[in-house]
């Protein structure tokens, strides 16, 4: 998997050095990707108190949780559309705003209603970055595709990390304890990035040519793809939604903030590692599939009741995600032509989100059935066995 080699093309933009253009354009995919997960894992810090306040079901949590990763996979088509007539850059800002604005309103009322909405809203704003990232990844590093990946990546990481360690104990009580205001923090760096990606000399970036945008679903890697982004998605996801009412319900809620943090934490390792020996990991087929054996082992760990080996077991989860989803995004611009990436990227997160969201939803569906609170994970772990089988039958890049 050939995620380090190539030379990068020192193209700056009129008036700045090579290494200006380079570092900037490297910065906004890492500020990008950091966007992309900000405003959505907010929520599981303040979940309980959603709960709470609208009474909702274990099987409305689920959904609440699941919604935006459904709205991933849904509006993921027509961000490809909106990609090939406007340009990834351009595209990339109007998601962001979207993001942002949609964000900020969700705890407005407060009401049900309206968080569901705009967490409706919200999500296809994300959908719309989403694709835009790889195509810009092809566009501005077409010879190093894999390093500017591994960068929006690592950034897509903290993103997750920051609202899972900073929300209890800084956020909350910043804003006077109201999750609502909480929501609309999280907006603000959005609306940031948004407001320095405009800013970037649009000479740097070429004109929006026609393109093609319907993804091509014959080809089979666009299902393989698919599958592990959206099983690794959803055992991460789910994870996320599950893990506070399943700390709460055995009584250890002293336990969220390190068990989220230690979920979302867990993941950086995996980005080091794959940054530093990404041909000899990343494109090891055999790796790949014994890292879906550490997520399942993960997963036991969290439910053996000893306080610290379930936040252990949580972070071990986080790496399994982690790893895999790195690998999963590099892909599509090492398999693809830079005019093609947004295609097989919106085909790939399509399949993978729509069948990410329902992963949450199952796990919490089988908690409102059986009243166990350790069932739930039955879900989580059949999402890990999918990305095992699928990763046994693909062809990685050589």
């Amino acid at each position: 998997m050939r995620l380090l080699g190539g030379v990068i093309p020192r193209r700056s933009a009129p008036g700045a050095t090579a290494s200006d253009g380079l570092l900037f354009r490297l910065a906004m995919l890492w500020l990008a990707g950091s966007n992309l997960r900000l405003t959505v894992l907010a929520v599981p810090p303040v979940l309980p108190l959603i709960h709470r306040q609208f009474a909702l079901s274990e099987r409305a949590v689920g959904a609440l949780s699941g919604l935006p990763v459904l709205l991933f996979g849904l509006a993921a088509i027509p961000g490809s559309l909106l990609i090939a007539h406007l340009g990834a850059r351009r595209a990339a800002i109007a998601g962001l705003l979207l993001v942002a604005a949609a964000s900020a309103m969700r705890g407005a009322g407060p009401s049900a209603p309206m968080l569901f909405a705009m967490t409706f809203a919200m999500a296809a704003g994300v959908a719309v970055v989403q694709p835009a990232l790889p195509a810009l990844v092809g566009l501005w590093f077409p010879r190093r595709p894999g390093f500017a990946t591994a960068v929006y990546a690592n950034g897509l990481l903290i993103g997750e990390a920051l609202p899972a360690a900073l929300t209890i104990p800084l956020v909350l009580p910043l804003v006077g304890g109201a999750w609502p205001a909480s929501f609309a923090v999280w907006a603000v760096p959005v609306a940031g990035t948004a407001l320095l990606l405009a800013l970037y000399p649009s000479s740097a970036s070429p004109a929006p040519a026609p393109a093609r945008w319907w993804p091509d679903w014959r080809r089979r890697e666009t299902w393989q793809l698919g599958l592990m982004q959206g099983a690794t998605g959803g055992l991460y996801f789910a994870s996320n939604a599950l893990i506070p009412d399943y700390l709460h319900a055995i009584g250890r809620p002293d336990l969220v903030t390190a068990g989220l943090s230690a979920l979302n934490l867990g993941q950086l390792p995996a980005s080091l590692l794959l940054l530093l020996w990404a041909r000899r990991l990343g494109g090891n087929k055999g790796v790949v599939v014994g890292m879906q054996l550490v997520g399942l082992a993960g997963i036991a760990a969290l439910l053996a009741g000893g306080p610290w080996l379930a936040v252990g077991g949580a972070g071990v989860i986080g790496f399994c995600c982690a790893f895999t989803l790195i690998v999963t995004l590099a892909l599509p611009p090492q398999m693809v032509a830079a005019g093609d990436v947004h295609r097989l990227s919106a085909g790939m997160f399509t399949i993978g989100y729509t069948f990410s969201c329902l992963i949450p939803l199952a796990g919490g569906s089988i908690w409102d059935a059986t009243g166990l609170p350790a069932s739930a994970f039955i879900a989580p772990a059949a999402a890990a066995a999918i990305v095992l089988a699928t990763a046994l039958a693909f062809r990685f890049p050589s």
